[in-house]
């Protein structure tokens, strides 16, 4: 035992009185060498403390000094969404509710002089469209407000066309308020349709006028049924119509002014685009900008319309397309990085049609059944490399969790951008999920998967891809395999993905017919097959 220590015994054990005499004269000499501080036994103590806070407070300090800092996100690349384009987008899918005269009058496009009496749905349940659509998966309704015929589903006060001049509700009806309170019930997002044609109104045609009258009738739908999620504009008009030049521009920006948080749709943006066609396909190629390519300036992302009848209307002699043709359009659309927004037309009694529901309910299953289940989960996941190397941050196995907020980063300036799946037991899939985090920006132009050979070990090119953007499905003939590689060929930054996903489909034609299917093509292949299905 040292001397300090033999001190703090006589400290802590004064009682102990022979063993403090038993000390000899050269402990006490060298004691009093040693230490001449311990003359004051309470300054011992106080000493003792110091000295042990000081070698703790190098100690960490030590540590911080010596920690590695961590290595921040990647800089985002321009162009980026706004908040309301990211929301919009998560959604995926959206339920179009076309209604109004055309619907008792087996018409198309009205011409605005059907009498408002026509207009009677007796039955008209907006609770039951919204339900329909939340069950099915849709984040929100999007209601023609006006269509071409001019009238409107709300009582305007700037025309006596509108729902107070028929019988429904003895003219005291608001379709667009019922819709409203039935979507904000149901917590999804209400959107608006608002027709620029319009075959009633007297002042079309007239450019200051009309733009007034049409500008009136946007501040009362804006104003008057709380928040708006999207505002829904169209370049429809007949050949011979009058022309009417629009002040689209000042449109947009009142808009955007009453409602902030929606976003706009019309053929050019500003803040979603028409996809070039009703068919309900994208291209197997889709950016993020109007120019349709990689450099555009501007975030402009694609919805895709359809119907699920041959008529945008309801109309009695028409059925809904089949629960797996409408997953046929989800690949083509929210696996092309776009919306896919599906009319589901009310019937004329204020209903949807128990057809359609029918149908939406096995739409809904057979998706559910085919991603709920990501097979990817059961790998291991590594990578060519990652950023910082800080792989609780940036490591692969972020692509396995849904969300944007964690994702797969490599290390800067890298030749190769490749992520690793192995797996204990060999796995059947035939679709491809990717993501990317796009409030980071979208980056990757194209990439590809192999599959490793168990007795060779050879990699063999199951399926190549172009964009990915928020994301990416593709559909190949099923394979089996123990060993994965996801590569990323062109990017336009060092690319990110979020999440990866492996499926089978057993219900979509391509995955019943896939013998057919050629396992990769070239972008020029991919172009003229959707060519002829645009055709077809």
């Amino acid at each position: 035992m040292n001397v300090t220590s033999k001190h703090q015994l006589e400290i802590f054990s004064t009682k102990d009185t022979t063993r403090l005499h038993s000390r000899t004269e050269e402990d006490e000499e060298i004691v009093e060498e040693k230490n001449p501080l311990q003359s004051s036994r309470p300054m011992s103590l106080i000493t003792h403390f110091f000295f042990f806070f000081f070698v703790f407070s190098i100690v960490s300090l030590f540590k911080i000094s010596n920690s590695t800092p961590l290595k921040p996100h990647p800089l985002p690349i321009l162009p980026l969404p706004s908040s309301q384009q990211l929301q919009w987008q998560l959604g995926s899918m959206a339920m179009f509710l076309h209604f109004g005269p055309n619907t008792f009058t087996d018409s198309e496009w009205g011409s605005g002089k059907a009498d408002p009496s026509v207009f009677n749905p007796t039955h008209l349940n907006a609770t039951q469209w919204v339900q329909i659509a939340k069950d099915s998966g849709f984040s929100r309704v999007i209601l023609t407000a006006k269509h071409h015929d001019g009238f409107c589903l709300w009582p305007s006060e700037y025309t006596d066309y509108s729902v107070k001049s028929s019988p429904w509700r003895a003219g005291t009806g608001d379709v667009v308020a019922e819709l409203a309170s039935a979507a904000a019930a149901a917590g999804i997002g209400l959107g608006l349709y608002l027709s620029p044609w319009d075959r009633h109104e007297g002042s079309y045609g007239e450019t200051l006028g009309y733009n007034e009258y049409y500008l009136s009738q946007m501040t009362e739908l804006l104003t008057k049924y709380g928040e708006i999620k999207e505002v829904w504009l169209d370049g429809a008009k007949g050949k011979g119509e009058k022309y009417m030049e629009y002040f689209f521009d000042t449109w947009f920006s009142l808009i955007h002014q009453l409602q902030p948080g929606a976003v706009i749709f019309s053929d050019a943006g500003p803040d979603v685009r028409y996809i070039g066609n009703e068919n309900g396909v994208a291209g197997s190629t889709c950016w993020y900008s109007l120019e349709g390519d990689g450099f555009g300036q501007d975030w402009v992302p694609a919805e895709c319309d359809i119907s699920i009848r041959p008529g945008w209307f309801w109309h009695a002699l028409e059925s809904p397309k089949p629960a797996v043709q409408l997953l046929d359009i989800y690949y083509n659309t929210v696996g092309r990085n776009c919306l896919f927004l599906l009319n589901v037309p009310p019937n004329s009694s204020g209903l949807i049609s128990e057809q359609d529901i029918k149908v939406l309910e096995e739409f809904r299953e057979i998706k559910t059944s085919v991603f709920s289940n990501n097979l990817a989960r059961k790998a291991a996941v590594n990578s060519s490399s990652v950023r910082g190397g800080q792989s609780s941050k940036f490591g692969p196995k972020n692509v396995l969790e849904e969300g944007l907020d964690k994702y797969w980063a490599p290390e800067e300036k890298q030749k190769e951008w490749e992520l690793y799946f192995e797996f204990q037991d060999s796995v059947s899939f035939n679709v491809l999920e990717v993501q990317e985090p796009i409030q980071m920006g979208q980056r990757v132009a194209s990439f590809h998967l192999e599959t490793r050979n168990i007795g060779s070990g050879k990699w063999t090119r199951v399926v190549n891809g172009t964009t990915v953007g928020l994301k990416r499905l593709l559909r190949f003939p099923r394979v089996e395999s123990r060993s994965l590689k996801l590569v990323v060929d062109k990017a336009r930054t060092d690319p990110l993905i979020s999440y990866v996903g492996i499926y089978m489909d057993k219900f979509s034609v391509s995955s019943r017919n896939s013998s057919k299917i050629t396992i990769t093509r070239t972008l020029q292949e991919e172009q003229q097959l959707i060519s002829e299905r645009l055709t077809t």
